[in-house]
């Protein structure tokens, strides 16, 4: 039988690095979201945010390892890197969020118990 999917097949022997590199990228995605939020939250210095990056980019890295290893297209290759741009942001994004709506419901509560 071949294979109807039209995705190449992986050989058997690629399915531990590949296994282990989809790991890393979970692994490094959850350091990276972790030092950002608790360096935001001040839970650690500020200057942890660099290790915190540090990991951004190991998880960008074994991304793109792991697009080679599974045989992705240049285009999903691409788009996967976008979206590891996009999660560069995205913490920081949330705490802008969250920092905003704090100030207008701070302002709301002022201007309720001045009246």
């Amino acid at each position: 039988m071949g294979n109807f999917t039209g995705w190449p097949e992986i050989a058997p022997d690629q399915f531990l690095p590949i296994f282990i590199v989809a790991t890393l990228v979970l692994v490094f995605g959850v350091a990276y979201a972790a030092i950002i939020t608790l360096a935001k939250m001040g839970f650690f210095s500020k200057k942890w945010m660099p290790f915190g990056y540090l990991f951004w980019g190991l998880q960008t890295f074994s991304l793109y390892e792991l697009a080679i290893l599974i045989h992705s297209n240049r285009y999903t290759t691409k788009v996967l890197l976008v979206t590891m741009v996009a999660y560069l942001f995205v913490p920081h994004l949330y705490f802008f969020l969250v920092s905003e709506s704090e100030k207008r419901y701070e302002q709301n509560d002022q201007n309720d118990t001045n009246h």
